[in-house]
Formats: structure tokens, C-alpha cells, sequence
């Protein structure tokens, strides 16, 4: 089974608890199941993005959040 939680190499609680608060977000806005959440944030680069910008995006309500994941995925995508 797929544990993306387990491959996380970050050096702060703070960010991974984020992180996870965006898989949740993001889980519930799009009706999908956390794993495919998951799957998809880390092999997309979003985990990546997320934890490069916490210190700008932690600051962010959910609904923004969930429209710059969005607008990262289009954009990686093209």
C-alpha cells in the first residue's frame, strides 16, 4: 500500500501537519479519497510546492488553498 506519510523527509512537524491539512482540504472540495490525494500532491510536485511555501501559503484560508493547488496543478500540467 501506498504511504506517502512515511516518505516525507521534513524537518518540522509544522509543515507536515500542513501538508496534511491540504490533502484533507482538498480530499473533501473534490470528493476523492485521501490516498488518491495523496498520490496525486506527490506525484505532481504539490507536496514539494506546499512545503517550499509554507511560510506564505500556512497563512491562507482553505478555499484559497484549494484554488492555488488548483491553479499549480493546471499550470505543471501544460
Amino acid at each position: 500500500m501506498y504511504d506517502p506519510i512515511a516518505t516525507l523527509n521534513m524537518p518540522t512537524d509544522k509543515i507536515t501537519y500542513f501538508i496534511a491539512f491540504c490533502i484533507e482540504q482538498y480530499k473533501t472540495a473534490k470528493g476523492m479519497k485521501g490516498e488518491d490525494v495523496s498520490k496525486l500532491f506527490f506525484d505532481k510536485g504539490v507536496v514539494q510546492y506546499l512545503s517550499d511555501n509554507y511560510e506564505v501559503l500556512h497563512t491562507q484560508g482553505h478555499r484559497w488553498l484549494i484554488q492555488d493547488i488548483d491553479e499549480f496543478l493546471t499550470t505543471r500540467s501544460k
